[in-house]
């Protein structure tokens, strides 16, 4: 399934202190299997902490792990030698203060760190799980790919951790193998975008921790702007300093050595949300999930290396968000909903004929509740009359609660002129709305 199109985390950590540690180690095998849950083409990965069982987003942009949304966790979790510190990220905000715990015990499968650094922030805004629609703790990428060749497959949804001085490369015929820069702790690659009939060089940050499938930085002189003016205004995410806003278009081409990828999705965010990240000059933007997933791929930070190879989904369309509604799980609402283990009453009031009758019986249960938190300016939703705030209780007379955060955003990736009916709940009073997918590319 295409997921939500929009960019839930792609930061950027500075901290101005050096790090040692002992690193993760096999304690088992050569290698470790983990599987994964793909939600909005962000990999969630089970980690452990203290012993503590908790979920990770899985981001190969990401220099240091990083905890939020814990505050059910906290006690449980027991971070040790703890510190203040400023953490930077994408958005419009300014930095964050955040806590820098030492010596703390990490396990993904069977690897295992004694000894590692994590950040904790405790601003109850920044919390991902919202957005995804589940349990999300926090984040994790570099202290991972130095320790190990990582296989990402995406295909069959796993990671593989292996050990770098025993792991021996297959023969792969219809694979591409790249070469890795590595700046601050970050993998790029070069690849090659189609722009007004000319082939423009980019480097790239692979971004497994960003949903969107490429992201530019906007430069005239190379051609990197919507071409034609095809292009409309959107909220692209959420960082860790604040909002990305920019604007979305689509690219005729996209190119890794000898595989193409036609007609994709693009973003270009806002300048004043990216100067952080355009420190690294050389840099163009990013290559994250929706471009990724298309891949199984073979992570060599060791050796500078990535190889790629096509799976199920590199054939798949790339759609997006035609309704202009953003949904955010927010808490809980009561449902009331029909018990399925119906009571049966046997009526012999009458000795010559025996009546069986059925007694109805309803339970009240919590569900999720959906609730509109962006709304795009003169899109089809805003123009029929939706407002942020609102709560979704049935999309084209189908009970929502009956359906995880996703499953509903796909209704809003539809094909152009899809009919799309809401009920909703505003402040108490139910309302319903009517309006058509509109195709702005």
């Amino acid at each position: 399934m295409i997921k939500r199109y929009f960019t839930i985390f792609c930061i950027v950590l500075f901290c101005g202190q050096s790090f040692s540690q002992n690193g993760f180690r096999l304690t088992r095998s050569e290698r470790t299997k983990v599987k994964f849950q793909l939600i909005d083409n962000l990999i969630i990965i089970p980690v452990e902490i203290n012993k503590v069982k908790l979920s990770f987003i899985f981001d190969s942009g990401v220099s240091k792990p990083i905890l939020f949304n814990i505050i059910n966790s906290s006690d449980s979790l027991k971070l040790k030698d703890v510190e203040s510190i400023y953490l930077r990220g994408l958005g419009d905000g300014e930095s964050t203060v955040a806590l820098k715990s030492r010596n703390n015990i990490f396990k993904i499968g069977e690897a295992i760190n004694v000894n590692q650094d994590v950040f904790i922030i405790s601003d109850e805004t920044i919390n991902f799980t919202p957005r995804l629609g589940i349990p999300v703790h926090g984040i994790i990428g570099y202290d991972i790919f130095k320790d190990f060749i990582v296989e990402i497959n995406y295909g069959s949804k796993f990671i593989r951790l292996n050990n770098p001085d025993t792991y021996k490369y297959k023969t792969c015929r219809n694979c591409e193998t790249l070469n890795l820069t590595l700046f601050n702790n970050k993998p790029f690659i070069d690849a090659i975008v189609e722009v007004k009939g000319e082939e423009v060089p980019v480097k790239l940050l692979m971004d497994s921790g960003g949903s969107d499938a490429l992201w530019l930085f906007e430069n005239e002189s190379l051609g990197l702007i919507p071409e034609n003016g095809n292009f409309f205004i959107d909220f692209l995410g959420k960082g860790l300093s604040g909002s990305v806003h920019g604007k979305r278009s689509k690219l005729k081409r996209f190119s890794i050595n000898g595989f193409h990828v036609h007609n994709l999705n693009v973003a270009y965010p806002d300048s004043a949300a990216v100067s952080f990240a355009r420190k690294f000059k050389a840099r163009s933007g990013s290559m994250a999930g929706e471009l990724l997933k298309r891949f199984n791929i073979v992570m060599d930070f060791k050796n500078s290396k990535v190889t790629f190879k096509k799976n199920r989904y590199f054939n798949d369309p790339f759609e997006y968000n035609k309704s202009g509604i953003v949904l955010e799980q927010d808490g809980v609402r009561v449902v009331k909903e029909r018990d399925q283990g119906s009571q049966f009453k046997n009526d012999q009031s009458n000795e010559e004929l025996s009546r069986l009758s059925v007694i109805e019986a309803y339970k009240f249960t919590l569900k999720p509740a959906f609730r509109i938190v962006e709304l795009r300016a003169n899109s089809p939703a805003e123009r029929a009359g939706l407002m942020l705030g609102d709560v979704i209780l049935t999309i084209n007379n189908k009970e929502v609660h009956n359906y995880k955060l996703q499953e509903v955003n796909s209704f809003f990736r539809a094909q152009q002129g899809k009919l799309i009916k809401l009920k909703i709940d505003r402040d108490g009073v139910i309302m319903t709305f009517h309006f058509k997918l509109e195709s702005l590319l």
